[in-house]
């Protein structure tokens, strides 16, 4: 393998040629960088490249967790995940060469919403959570090559993890803290996983996971997107933990008479603390979203969504 560095101009050598065009984001593990895979007779492809930080990159556990990260989502091949493509070595750390998506995260879009003083149509809210929801209902029921189970919990459904493609297509991102049955190192119990105000009352009391738990933390997304604000703010962490396992969830329509009873009964389903009375597979979550948008005629779509984004970020758009 060979690096070149030119400026702020990355070029990794493999058997693959990389060059850093820009820092997306950085944070947790990982920093995630904009660049461009080159080939043979000019041919080049836009890619997102996600490289162990410096600091953690000495940390066998963190180096663990990165590799277990990308051969996980290797084979979870859905249009609502994001494609991981390769998994490389540079210099003495790794890299993950994945999909590279022209949008905004969660995040970002709930934060214009704020800054423009503008309210999300509901529909749009539940085709969202909706397409996330088809992407855990891929990933819980993901089988390996002899049929078992994979069981693979998100753990850290958040705002930042879900991607809006200015295409209007939504991928869920970051299977860093993700667990398998085929993992070998998972210290659930012991190690509090995720971003404290997205956890489940489960991940909040250090208890065993299950795919339920991503059902919760998408619920308090969900709730976001509705409300435009967070569900349980970042206080202090062990108040917000609390809050998680104890506090009453306000309801909704009480501030926002206009969002409909079936879509206030979706996300109080969603977050119920009762893992019995919560919904059992992402797939009927997503059942219900879609019974809602699309029972009583047309509803939205990519094109939709497509559409808003353009409205709402015309500062991004490259065409």
């Amino acid at each position: 393998m060979e690096a070149k560095h030119l400026s702020n101009v990355l070029e990794i050598r493999d058997n693959n040629c990389f060059r850093m065009v820009r820092k997306i984001a950085s944070g947790g593990m990982g920093t995630v960088y904009e660049a461009v895979q080159m080939g043979t007779e000019g041919f080049q492809k836009t890619m997102a490249i996600k490289m162990l930080i410096d600091d953690v990159a000495i940390d066998q556990e963190f180096v663990d967790m990165f590799i277990g990260e990308a051969k996980l989502v290797a084979d979870l091949v859905h249009e609502n995940i994001a494609q991981v493509y390769q998994l490389g070595k540079y210099q003495n750390s790794f890299y993950i060469a994945m999909e590279y998506i022209h949008g905004v995260n969660l995040q970002e879009f709930l934060e214009a919403h704020t800054t423009k003083g503008k309210r999300m149509p509901v529909d749009l809210g539940c085709f969202i959570i909706s397409r996330v929801c088809r992407a855990l209902e891929y990933a819980h029921s993901k089988r390996d090559k002899n049929g078992s189970l994979l069981g693979v919990v998100h753990r850290d459904i958040s705002p930042k993890n879900i991607m809006l493609s200015f295409e209007g297509v939504v991928k869920l991102t970051d299977f860093g803290i993700a667990k398998a049955a085929n993992m070998k190192m998972n210290r659930e119990g012991d190690v509090l996983y995720g971003k404290v105000p997205y956890m489940s009352p489960e991940q909040a009391a250090f208890k065993v996971t299950d795919a339920r738990s991503d059902l919760f933390s998408l619920g308090i997304c969900f709730y976001e997107l509705l409300a435009g604000e967070m569900l349980f703010d970042e206080e202090e962490t062990v108040v917000t933990m609390r809050k998680i396992m104890r506090e009453d969830i306000p309801p909704i329509r009480k501030r926002f008479p206009d969002i409909p009873p079936k879509v206030e009964e979706i996300l109080l389903k969603a977050l119920e603390r009762d893992l019995n009375k919560r919904y059992q597979t992402a797939g009927k979550m997503g059942e219900d979203l879609e019974h809602f948008m699309y029972d009583g005629g047309y509803g939205p779509t990519v094109i939709t969504l497509n559409r808003y984004l353009r409205e709402l970020f015309p500062e991004k758009m490259r065409f």
